[in-house]
């Protein structure tokens, strides 16, 4: 492999890692995996433009047959150990790569409530498990004021691993992960999803909406087998520690879970 396509690799890579800057006048290489996804030319093949719009195209076709590897992968697993052990060998996501740990959902595999954010953060990627840090802590004491907890519910992202420096997720490593958090939802088969934040929750109900305007309504999620799930979605608690006066908020769509649980609970 030449010293031109090498460096193009590495800028490829780049790019999907959501690299913006870099230091220094040596680029570091990509990991042996990462590199792989990126196709060669074939000799004698027509040389590709050298715009970044020819890079884009690759990168985005790399992305949906990520997807649907994904995607048919999750379609043989039945239980959450199976499909932790899948996640945690899938290479398809350039994220992984920049990880530490792989972070799976957590909780009961019988839970009727699955509560989803967007992603690890630095806490959870160190520990290897969901809602550790201080985010984790304030999500912990909430649920238990409101009757819920770890033990009854189940907690997990959409990605399962960290962006570099907490950075926003990009539509592509969504779509790529995406087919993991759903596969999650159908074997647990909760009644009901309380998801944190709105990226988390536009991904998973494929929306386009502001967390203002989605919170205090209820929302309707399908799965595989056609089953429709109740949704809430609420701010994320990293959110309510930078703006504590929207706590008050956060309470109120826990408590309307609650009520809403209590309620059916009894029609039952």
């Amino acid at each position: 492999m030449n010293e031109e396509l090498d460096l193009k690799q590495i800028i490829e890579w780049y790019i999907t890692a959501g690299v913006e800057e870099t230091a220094g006048d040596v680029p570091f290489a990509p990991p042996p995996a990462a590199a792989q996804s990126v196709p060669v030319r074939p000799a004698g093949s027509p040389k590709p433009s050298d715009s970044g719009r020819q890079a884009t195209t690759v990168l985005a076709q790399a992305t949906i047959d990520a997807g649907n590897n994904a995607r048919d992968l999750c379609k043989s697993i039945n239980n959450l150990d199976e499909l932790k052990a899948l996640v945690e060998g899938f290479d398809g996501c350039s994220l992984k790569f920049t990880a530490s740990h792989t972070v799976f959902g957590d909780g009961s595999p019988e839970a009727k409530v699955v509560l989803i954010g967007e992603a690890p953060g630095a806490d959870e990627d160190r520990i290897g498990r969901p809602f550790v840090g201080r985010s984790g802590q304030l999500l912990d004491k909430m649920m238990n004021a409101a009757g819920l907890s770890r033990e009854n519910c189940y907690i997990t992202n959409v990605l399962p691993w960290r962006p570099p420096g907490n950075r926003t997720p990009t539509d592509g490593e969504i779509a790529v992960c995406l087919p993991f958090l759903k596969r999650q939802i159908d074997i647990i088969n909760p009644d009901y999803l309380f998801i944190l934040g709105g990226s988390a929750a536009n991904a998973l109900l494929d929306m386009q909406e502001s967390i203002s305007r989605l919170r205090g309504h209820w929302l309707e999620y399908k799965n595989a087998s056609g089953k429709e799930i109740k949704v809430l979605a609420s701010f994320h608690p990293a959110f309510l520690l930078r703006n504590p006066a929207q706590k008050a908020k956060a309470w109120v769509d826990l408590l309307r879970l609650s009520k809403k649980i209590a309620e059916e609970s009894v029609e039952k």
